[in-house]
């Protein structure tokens, strides 16, 4: 019995479905970003093969004013911005040390200062830092001021993002556009694992000379890449209570007698935790303020 030839509409309905299916697997362009609708974004790829930078929807709203016992670095940080939303030469900003000093709010609170000069935000995950070369290649014509923010930065051995950042910071034949600058937070000066062996690579001259070998050479190098170095300490005890004192006072607590008597409380706190950084101070404050303003 011969079978019927299928008819011109079937044969389009099954290659309507062949091109349905296909769609679903093959990489899509990236949605175009409404750079109106926030001064933060974020790069994000969910699943995608291409990525997308989407707008933050609540920003961070610290200021400059409420950041503590970190002058010196602030007034680098915030003069080498001013310098970069003016159009004027600036430098790629690697923010490292002490975990809750203030590092990552530093960065937000200079783009609060300065978005209404032009300046943005874009966060990038580590695993992401793959794709840096053809995120800056997406903002290179906006008329915006952009600092690439990667937040709490290291690398293990070999990892491909790592590569990619020394390549953008300077290495690349394709030199970083002018409205790009990457500011990173890290708690290795050197973003790469060191090891005691390592010291094993140094050599001496004769003259007493001490030179690094080529594995300790090549941790250092993505760090020199970095223009600005700040480094952040632990908070002494009484720089500790500064920074209890402004966050009771930024959420609320006006009573001056209240705040002497809650310091007792916050070194407590502080000693339960092992840790007198601005982040614990914080946390301090906002459980303080939580149970005393009802």
């Amino acid at each position: 019995m011969t079978q019927a030839k299928p008819t011109l509409d079937t044969v389009l309905a099954r290659a309507d479905a062949l091109l349905a299916r296909l769609e679903t697997v093959l990489p899509h362009p990236p949605a175009a970003t409404d750079w109106s609708a926030s001064t933060a974004f974020r790069y994000r790829k969910r699943g995608q093969a291409v990525g997308a930078i989407e707008p933050v929807k609540h920003v961070a709203t610290i200021r400059l004013p409420e950041l503590k016992e970190v002058e010196p670095q602030k007034e680098r940080l915030v003069a080498n911005t001013r310098q970069f939303v003016a159009g004027r030469p600036a430098n790629n900003v690697l923010l490292t040390g002490a975990r809750g000093t203030g590092k990552s709010s530093l960065i937000k609170a200079s783009l609060n200062e300065f978005a209404a000069q032009g300046l943005r935000l874009i966060e990038v995950d580590k695993a992401d830092l793959v794709d840096l070369t053809d995120i800056v290649e997406r903002i290179a014509g906006r008329p915006e001021r952009f600092v690439i923010f990667c937040d709490d930065l290291s690398f293990d051995e070999g990892e491909p993002g790592y590569k990619a950042l020394k390549s953008v910071l300077d290495g690349s034949v394709a030199q970083a556009s002018e409205n790009v600058l990457i500011y990173a937070t890290s708690n290795r000066r050197h973003l790469l694992p060191e090891y005691m062996k390592e010291n094993l690579t140094y050599t001496h001259t004769e003259d007493g000379e001490v030179h690094p070998g080529e594995v300790v050479e090549e941790k250092i190098s993505l760090s020199e890449r970095f223009g600005l170095w700040l480094s952040f300490y632990p908070f002494t005890q009484a720089e500790y209570l500064v920074i209890v004192e402004q966050w009771l006072r930024n959420l609320g607590e006006a009573d001056a007698g209240r705040i002497q008597a809650a310091r007792k409380e916050a070194l407590v706190w502080a000693l339960e935790r092992g840790s007198r950084s601005g982040r614990v101070a914080y946390q301090f404050a906002r459980d303080w303020c939580g149970r005393r303003l009802e």
